[in-house]
């Protein structure tokens, strides 16, 4: 019931589906109560925390994915190669209700960190904390690690903790949806709020507006759940197969295999599904290929056939140099401070 209530209100807000103008009224309350809870921050009404290291938030405006996690991945790849020692920080999506801030490593369970986390701790090689509280989470990580720099994966609108820099993630297919806020539209706060943003990174975009970079995410070869074994997509092209994924826009990885020339069978999960063996039993040999983050939670029912797609953002040389002279005049801002 609650994955039909949720497509029912996907539909309506990206495929331009009639809405009730009895939402309207609660859509415009939400704004005000987003409105009102920024301005309380911005005064000093709601406290926030300022850390001792920049803080680069990489967020979203839309409920659901729109490719943060692939680029909060190349973000620390970029910052290590410039000498820095990053660490990430989330919410800790789908996993146990994280009260208090919790370390994640490659062999944490996904039941209890989430499967962004535990996929970023087994990308990144830095320190990841996740924790309800961001703060609580940021400082834990300060605590127990030689951090000198904070990325948040997701927590645009988590005003308790201060930020240098926001970086905004849109999807390039579905942009934001009828424009409208919650429940209305799928947006978290009015599209304004872009507008007041230090970086604009579209996913795959059809097209891009001014000050937007593009980012788009390439995979090339899938690896075998069970072995390890890689092979190149290309390899899998025409076969018939099943498609996986329980992801925020499950199309756009359809899309990608099926531009590979893969002829799957599409099976679509709610972002963050807490799979089970049997969601993936279909009665047939065909290979089962599913996104990374969904491979992290099927790896202890992993069968001969699973095999996942390893993604990475690739980005313009333009937006890593625009980003380091960003982060270095935050830092240069605190140490004179």
């Amino acid at each position: 019931m609650k994955a039909k209530i949720t497509r029912w209100f996907e539909d309506a807000w990206y495929k331009e589906m009639y809405i009730s103008a009895w939402f309207m009224p609660l859509s415009m309350f939400y704004v005000d109560a987003v409105r009102l809870r920024r301005f309380l921050y911005r005064t000093g009404l709601k406290k926030s925390v300022r850390l001792p290291v920049p803080v680069i938030i990489v967020g979203n405006l839309t409920v659901g994915g729109t490719g943060k996690t692939p680029l909060v991945i190349w973000l620390v790849q970029l910052l290590k190669q410039q000498g820095y020692k990053p660490g990430v920080i989330s919410r800790g999506y789908a996993g146990d209700e994280n009260q208090q801030p919790l370390s994640v490593t490659a062999d944490s369970d996904p039941r209890q960190v989430g499967d962004e986390a535990l996929l970023l701790a087994r990308r990144c090689d830095c320190p990841v904390a996740v924790c309800a509280d961001r703060p609580a989470a940021a400082r834990h990580l300060l605590a127990e690690n030689a951090c000198d720099v904070i990325i948040s994966d997701d927590g645009l609108q988590h005003y308790a903790l201060q930020r240098d820099i926001e970086i905004v993630v849109i999807d390039g297919q579905r942009r934001f949806g009828n424009g409208y806020c919650l429940p209305v539209g799928p947006l978290r706060e009015p599209p304004e709020r872009v507008n007041s943003v230090d970086l604009v990174v579209v996913n795959t975009p059809k097209e891009l507006l001014e000050g937007e970079i593009a980012m788009q995410c390439k995979g090339d070869s899938l690896r075998n759940l069970q072995s390890g074994e890689r092979q190149p997509l290309a390899a899998f092209a025409g076969k018939a197969c099943h498609a996986v994924a329980g992801i925020g826009n499950p199309q756009r990885f359809f899309d990608q295999l099926a531009a590979a020339g893969l002829n799957c069978q599409t099976h679509a999960f709610p972002d963050h599904h807490a799979f089970a063996a049997a969601d993936l039993q279909f009665n047939d040999a065909k290979p089962v290929v599913m996104t990374e983050k969904d491979a992290v939670k099927c790896a202890d029912f992993a069968q001969p056939q699973y095999w996942y797609l390893p993604i990475d953002a690739v980005l313009p040389e333009a937006f890593a140099e625009q980003l380091l002279t960003l982060l270095k005049d935050k830092t240069r801002g605190q140490k004179t401070a």
